[in-house]
């Protein structure tokens, strides 16, 4: 305690006077604490914290021993508190401090992949209430000791609040009284289709993606969603954040493109600070209750996939540099996230990507998956970028895996290594948490394979090392001040009226105008619209769970009628408007493929129509894996079709009913797309990155003016998706319009024509 006596001094010397300075009220769920000039304080009534007065000030007795430790002392840093926390806590505690939980559904789902139990029985037949614990969760958080929780989708505002404040009451009870620190995926999109953004889609305030968001070209709303986000965050009680993605978007096949902040290096750097700054910066300009710590990912860039596979699966574990151009994609990171225009400083946390960036160990001549890497870790992100944040691996990473086509394990070049070895090359690389991991087994025995090879003092103060680090991140946030939630609050704030606008303004921002012949749009009002059904094809989603056929309609007929008149004879009709998806291209690999003789490996294609890999690579440039008993990846001269096909001919049907009546295209898009198979067939085309319907017709209206602009390239032809490097952006022949407009990086049209502003002018 002696570096903190001067300290000491000095605070007993500010402090002279008599009489507490707080107040302590009664809430609904906690005990709520206001200091005078100090954090204000919740604890549960249950939990057996007490309240310590000191200089006339309170503060919490989390570990009850009826002193005040360092780390209850909201008067010092987080630094000085982390580290005095840190060496209070067992291996056993700080190695459940390194794990980051499966996710969690509030409440559980019955089955599958975010399923639960309480005492034994599904939710539905369990009489829990919504908010209840689930049995896992009791589990993990008092025999594993986890502190870090990932939450997907909840029932409500209301149940996230009731749920945060009963799991920081069960933890306050125990030894140190570490908060839960909860986190989750994106949450204001428009849907939930996948792994990484399963929390989306609920009572939240609605913005457009982040690659929407990306086409406005404007870094300031980028920090307004960041700021609205946060807010919205903490009120669901989450403190981090597993994102921004900023993987450069190199690869125009990856499936995980639309998550991005598009292909420019530049552009995506400045999203990217602004993004972080948005959720960091508290309302003090600093840390604060209002901040949320920001995991960005995926260092050091998962784009440039071989071939567009992604790494989730073992078909897409490699990451390629045909271009030597591993510097494009760390930029956003060293340029944006780690050089903060706010007084954060830098992200909270970094988390590496699932693939092996095939090639780039060029001291230790690995090949293994980013989180294992030694070099990318240590050597390149800590050493050389001055990085000393939290390094939390993808989800799963250290699990078993069967096949490469199999939603298992992610242990991508380790893969004949134990569990726990795994868990132990994680530790020496330099990471500091596992995602995905509840049970804090494998990391003890880690543990226990460093004392054999460093012995224990080594090993001791390397887990103090990530202890502190991910303390420090609960610190800065107030959550060991504070963790509760007042529920009426969460209810009035989260998505309320004011959040909603900002972000319905922001979808507006984010729509691109790629072609408006003879000045088609806008249209009046009351004019009728023709709107063609639009079918489904039977397909697996990205769980793997099979999905039907079906006919639906592409927009909610409901709002377009607040707009135009609905008729479903095109005779009737004044315009068209035909809703469709980009082209669903594949994964790049099928099974069938490899049971007919094949190697498994197909193209992802980015047009709707029939495609032959005529141009594609004739030897991958990566593989080896031991789930394969050959390297040679490549799909040469094999064929794919787009499951969505019919979106193509829906459009060129919708033309030949309507003769020489306008037809507009509305394309959601989630990857680039090879536009001559439909261009020609549209009076004007519209693509969204996840709006809502409302915001589409408002801008055919004429009620708002479009304003975004392409933050990628759409590709001439499929030729010119194969010849492009993954690692090299804008690195296409674009595709040229009939009007005579190249649809390329930075392109976009308004009501006067191709829009030629300052944004296009900084970036372009």
């Amino acid at each position: 305690m002696k570096k903190y006596l001067a300290y000491w001094i000095i605070i007993s010397l500010m402090t002279l006077s008599c009489g507490p300075k707080y107040t302590v009220e009664e809430k609904e769920d906690y005990i709520h604490v206001k200091n005078e000039e100090g954090p204000e304080l919740g604890y549960s009534r249950e939990s057996g914290v007490a309240l310590l007065e000191v200089d006339g000030f309170a503060f919490k007795d989390l570990n009850k021993d009826g002193n005040l430790d360092a780390y209850e002392d909201w008067r010092l840093t987080a630094d000085q508190r982390a580290e005095d926390l840190a060496s209070k806590m067992t291996v056993e505690q700080i190695a459940g401090l390194m794990l980051y939980s499966a996710h969690q559904a509030i409440p559980a789902v019955s089955r599958g992949y975010f399923g639960g139990t309480y005492n034994g029985k599904p939710f539905e037949e369990s009489g829990a209430s919504p908010s209840d614990l689930t049995d896992a969760q009791l589990k993990f958080l008092s025999e594993d000791n986890l502190r870090h929780v990932l939450i997907t989708g909840v029932e409500s505002p209301v149940v996230a609040a009731q749920w945060n404040n009963k799991v920081q009451a069960f933890v306050e009870k125990a030894g140190l009284g570490i908060p839960v620190n909860i986190s989750s995926d994106p949450r204001h999109g428009t849907d939930s289709y996948a792994e990484f953004n399963a929390g989306a889609g609920g009572e939240i305030s609605m913005w457009p993606g982040t690659l929407g968001i990306a086409a406005s070209f404007d870094p300031e709303l980028m920090k307004k969603f960041g700021d609205i986000a946060s807010k919205e965050y903490r009120a669901l009680g989450i403190a981090t954040a597993l994102s921004p993605q900023i993987d450069l978007a190199t690869e125009p096949r990856w499936s995980r493109f639309d998550g991005t902040m598009g292909e420019d290096p530049d552009l995506a750097t400045d999203m990217a600070r602004a993004y972080v700054d948005g959720f960091q910066t508290s309302e003090d300009g600093g840390w604060g209750l209002q901040s949320v710590n920001a995991m960005v990912k995926h260092w050091p860039g998962g784009g440039p996939e071989e071939g567009g596979r992604d790494a989730h699966f073992g078909y897409g574990a490699y990451a390629v540099y045909p271009g030597n151009n591993i510097k494009d994609h760390i930029q956003p990171f060293a340029e944006g996230v780690f050089k903060l225009d706010g007084d954060t400083e830098m992200s909270s946390a970094v988390m590496p990507y699932y693939t092996i960036s095939y090639g780039q160990d060029t001291k230790n001549g690995e090949n293994v998956a980013n989180g294992f890497s030694k070099y990318l870790i240590t050597d390149v992100l800590r050493k050389e970028y001055g990085y000393d944040g939290v390094v939390c691996t993808d989800w799963g990473i250290t699990r078993d895996v069967s096949a490469v086509d199999i939603f298992e394990g992610k242990p991508w070049g380790v893969e004949t290594l134990t569990v726990a070895e795994r868990h132990y090359k994680v530790i020496m690389a330099g990471v500091d948490q596992f995602g995905g991991n509840n049970d804090k087994g494998p990391v003890l025995e880690a543990y226990q394979l460093g004392i054999d090879e460093y012995g224990e003092d080594f090993m001791r103060k390397r887990f103090e090392i990530s202890a502190v680090r991910l303390l420090k991140n609960i610190f800065r946030v107030g959550l060991f001040e504070n963790p509760y939630l007042q529920v009426s609050e969460t209810d009035r704030l989260v998505g309320n009226s004011e959040f909603m606008g900002e972000g319905f303004q922001a979808q507006l921002r984010s729509v691109v105008m790629l072609k408006n012949h003879g000045n088609t749009l806008p249209l009046d009002k009351k004019r009728k619209v023709y709107i063609p059904k639009r079918y489904i094809a039977p397909s697996k989603n990205w769980f793997g769970v099979q999905q039907p056929e079906s006919t639906i309609d592409p927009f909610n007929l409901k709002v377009v009628g607040n707009y135009f008149e609905v008729v479903n004879d095109p005779d009737l009709a004044d315009f068209a408007l035909v809703g469709i998806e980009s082209p669903k291209g594949g994964v790049g690999y099928e099974r069938a493929d490899l049971e007919s003789g094949g190697n498994g490996y197909v193209p992802i294609s980015l047009q709707y129509g029939p495609y032959t890999a005529t141009e594609a690579r004739a030897e991958s440039l990566a593989g080896g894996s031991p789930l394969e008993d050959f390297a040679n990846r490549s799909y040469k001269g094999k064929r794919f079709t787009a499951y969505n096909i019919k979106d193509m001919e829906l459009v060129k049907k919708t033309r030949e009913s309507m003769g020489s009546k306008p037809v507009i295209v509305i394309v959601h898009v989630s990857n680039p797309l090879v536009f001559s198979e439909i261009e020609g067939s549209a009076s004007a085309i519209l693509i969204h990155m996840g709006v809502q319907d409302q915001a589409l017709m408002e801008i055919i209206s004429g009620e708002a003016e479009p304003s975004g602009l392409l933050p990628f390239q759409m590709p001439a032809d499929m030729i010119t998706v194969e010849k492009q490097f993954e690692d090299v952006p804008r690195d296409m022949q674009p595709y040229k319009d009939s009007d005579g407009n190249s649809y390329d990086f930075s392109f976009g049209m308004n009501w006067k024509g191709v829009i030629a502003d300052e944004r296009v002018e900084k970036y372009k």
